[in-house]
């Protein structure tokens, strides 16, 4: 069971070793404003950490843009399309999965880029990509660069070598998703060090910083609980710097 201790002990490491521990947020789904994207901004002023947020094309909403011109610290990213399941029965959920032909799903992505600068205006979002349900076909991969986009956020796993600084993933999701509640802190707490561990230890690539992920639209109290307290702990330590999103495909 990992504790807040075993936290603080990880952290310890990497000031001792004279290293400085990367990490970043990325919160998914927004479409509108609401009062969770409210307190998920809340935190983010509280204690100044910026925040990449994933816009779901198809459901958003001009408020959403009205909204995030008013916030220091955010910036928007393109959710797939719709965030629809195009998997067969009993195969994980993925909206660009393998299971329909590239050219169809990258359609499908333009639409959600020309929505998005309908919405935020062609300079108000920025051009990486974030697959619903953290999953997406090699083949659509492969054409990203081609298709504009500067970037690609998935998850969960380390990024593969062979995708270098075009992708950077996020590795820590608060929410257990068989309940839709809060994983727990053990769980929570047990990803994040295992990811700072990985990376100190030199296991996986240390240039990739290590995503914190939440979904405001999901968070039961003990979710919205953890993240304040989680946040405010890493930021006020010596030993961490949170990337802005803006830097990690530059």
């Amino acid at each position: 069971m990992t504790s807040w201790s075993a936290l603080d002990e990880e952290l310890g490491a990497w000031a001792r070793a004279g290293r400085t521990a990367m990490l970043w947020w990325r919160d998914d789904d927004a479409t509108r404003p609401t009062p969770a994207l409210e307190r998920l901004l809340d935190i983010r002023r509280r204690h100044d950490v910026p925040i990449a947020l994933a816009v779901i094309p198809a459901r958003a909403e001009a408020g959403l843009a009205e909204r995030l011109r008013r916030e220091q610290g955010v910036v928007a990213w393109q959710h797939g399309w719709a965030h629809m399941n195009h998997a067969p029965l009993g195969a994980p959920k993925a909206e660009i999965g393998p299971h329909r032909p590239a050219a169809w799903i990258l359609g499908e992505l333009a639409r959600g880029w020309l929505r998005l600068d309908a919405v935020f205006g062609a300079d108000g979002w920025r051009k990486v990509l974030v697959p619903p349900h953290n999953r997406i076909a090699e083949a659509v991969i492969d054409a990203l660069p081609a298709a504009g986009y500067r970037g690609l956020s998935a998850g969960m796993e380390p990024r593969p070598k062979a995708r270098g600084r075009a992708m950077v993933n996020a590795h820590v999701d608060i929410m257990n998703w068989s309940t839709r509640a809060f994983a727990g802190e053990a769980e929570a707490l047990g990803a994040l060090v295992a990811a700072l561990r990985t990376r100190r230890e030199g296991t996986v690539d240390a240039d990739e910083p290590v995503g914190y992920l939440t979904h405001h639209l999901a968070h039961d109290e003990a979710a919205w609980s953890f993240t304040d307290s989680v946040l405010g702990r890493l930021k006020a330590h010596a030993a961490v710097r949170f990337r802005e999103p803006d830097a990690l495909f530059a």
